[in-house]
């Protein structure tokens, strides 16, 4: 049995929390399309990074902001197909409000729908890709959470799907979990653990202390 013990959590949202890859490839395509790009290429490269970071990387040549606008626009308005993640809700409730919260570089409005979309609980205070300058990679998104939660990033553990992500949490100082299929491994092995699905994580408290085994 592995332990991880920390004191507060931080989780990415889509891939993590909730299963939204359908709304994501669908305003992707429709992005790449409408100009003359290969929608598998774009939605691999927009993969756990800002909308916005992926339009300035993939068409510098074009307004970042308007565009991200359009993608934003199709993403907050297409909720189809989108459920929480197995185990979320159960390891969730054994943390205590405080010592978690959500880190995404998805916008403040995106956040809320998603989340109210899967009936997922929303964190009072939770860092968007509007909060910080630069997205994933980055370190900064999950320095900016742990300071939320009133941590050093070495008493979190970052729990991610994407190697940005994952990239993002290791600079920050964090301890690392990803949680995504086993064929994704592979591109995570950056990560300091591994697990399938949050379904085989159990967690406990004591004395401020989270307890997370699997």
């Amino acid at each position: 049995m592995t332990e991880i013990r920390v004191r507060g959590v931080l989780f990415d949202m889509d891939g993590v929390l909730v299963r939204s890859e359908g709304s994501i490839e669908r305003a992707w395509t429709a992005w790449a399309k409408r100009n003359g790009m290969p929608p598998a290429e774009t939605i691999q490269a927009a993969h756990g990074r800002r909308s916005i970071d992926t339009v300035r990387a993939l068409r510098p040549d074009l307004d970042a902001d308007s565009e991200n606008a359009f993608i934003e626009n199709l993403e907050v308005t297409d909720n189809a197909g989108l459920e929480v993640l197995p185990g979320v809700r159960e390891l969730l409730d054994a943390l205590p409000h405080a010592q978690w919260t959500v880190v995404t570089g998805a916008s403040r409005k995106l956040a809320i729908a998603r989340l109210k979309a899967g009936g997922v609980p929303i964190p009072e205070r939770m860092i968007t890709g509007d909060d910080v300058a630069n997205g994933k990679p980055d370190p900064s998104s999950y320095r900016q959470g742990a300071a939320l939660l009133g941590l050093a990033p070495r008493d979190c553990l970052v729990v991610e799907d994407a190697p940005a992500g994952v990239a993002s949490g290791k600079a920050a100082g964090c301890k690392v979990l990803a949680a995504a299929a086993r064929k994704e491994w592979p591109m995570l092995m950056d990560a300091d653990y591994r697990v399938e699905s949050l379904e085989v994580i159990s967690a406990d408290v004591e004395n401020g202390e989270i307890r997370l085994r699997y």
